[in-house]
């Protein structure tokens, strides 16, 4: 399997993921409830703009509009038996902008949680869900995506099965979770702890780390401790735009591009090397992000209490002051 990471890396040492689906696709008018998936048929011109947005704002890396792209997300909006073709288009789409773009940029098949428990909280089978992920990357990859990009996943089983389906269409993978639950995944995964997900696999990950969550202080926090456990891992961090805000019945993230430009440089310092946005990062906050990332050298690295004084205070307890997790698992719809 060909890595496109690794040789982006080779060339640019640090790089730039996109900003956030969701938000910037009600922006253009998704309607809440309905399925961002549809719009690779419904709406393509949509989702052009959204990556060729991205990509002007400097992006490396874009991920494809089919996080929910899965049977089981699907079959809420009556898709289930159409898998194989949104998912293509949603890579044929993003294929067709980065082509375009003059320079190289990679494109990631994202592939988020099924929203079924495994067993045995839940009735969907490892094997199951292995035979879900391999239809929505089969689709993925006849569409032109480089990678399987799993994200926002909380159960370590759930990962792997997307891991395992990826080795067996043929395409290298990362994976990330979402330490949203005092400092830990819904599921109770340390931060530290996610590079073992994909232990026992024929091909091990291009690279893992963590995703959406709550803050940006937050994430930085849980990524100290990622590369603190695997200092020679590839380590990727896509946050979210600050802290979500209720404003009435919407949604806003405090982050301002200085915000996101200070988030990019800590987690440099910190040993990332995919640093992109997630729930509520516009184009804007990326294009100052790409600008930060340009002019960083790579200074010290970080404590949590330097995070702080510059980006804010931590939402959550930190992983090493909690302990597991328990409970059910929930799961977030998609990236906002």
């Amino acid at each position: 399997m060909t890595n496109p990471i690794d040789a982006l890396l080779a060339e640019k040492g640090v790089l730039l993921a996109d900003g956030a689906t969701g938000t910037n696709l009600f922006g253009m008018g998704l309607a809440s409830g309905e399925a961002p998936e549809l719009w690779n048929e419904d709406a393509p011109e949509k989702i052009v703009a959204l990556h060729q947005n991205f990509v002007d704002a400097g992006a490396d890396i874009i991920l494809t509009n089919s996080f929910g792209g899965t049977r089981h997300r699907l079959k809420l909006h009556n898709a289930q038996d159409r898998v194989f073709e949104l998912n293509r288009k949603a890579a044929e789409i993003a294929r067709s902008v980065a082509d375009n773009a003059g320079r190289k940029v990679i494109v990631a098949g994202s592939v988020g949680p099924t929203g079924e428990l495994l067993q045995p909280l839940g009735a969907l089978t490892y094997d199951d869900a292995v035979a879900a992920f391999k239809e929505q990357i089969e689709g993925l990859k006849a569409g032109g995506a480089e990678i399987a990009w799993i994200e926002t996943m909380s159960a370590p089983e759930e990962a792997k099965a997307a891991a395992e389906a990826a080795i067996a269409i043929g395409l290298p993978y990362t994976y990330t979770f979402s330490f949203d639950t005092a400092g830990r995944s819904m599921m109770g995964l340390a931060p530290k702890h996610v590079h073992g997900v994909a232990d026992g696999l024929s091909q091990p990950a291009v690279a893992v780390g963590a995703n959406c969550g709550v803050g940006a202080s937050d994430i930085l926090a849980s990524l100290l401790d990622m590369t603190e456990a695997n200092p020679d891992a590839k380590v990727i961090v896509k946050g979210n735009c600050g802290i979500p805000e209720f404003r009435g019945t919407e949604i806003h993230y405090s982050g301002t591009p200085e915000l996101m430009s200070d988030y990019v440089r800590l987690a440099v310092d910190a040993g990332a090397k995919i640093i992109g946005g997630c729930c509520g990062t516009s184009f804007e906050h990326l294009a100052a992000m790409r600008k930060s990332l340009d002019a960083h050298q790579r200074q010290a690295r970080p404590t949590v209490e330097a995070i702080v004084e510059r980006i804010g205070p931590l939402r959550n307890k930190t992983a090493d002051q909690s302990g597991a997790v328990q409970g059910g698992e929930g799961r977030r719809r998609r990236r906002a």
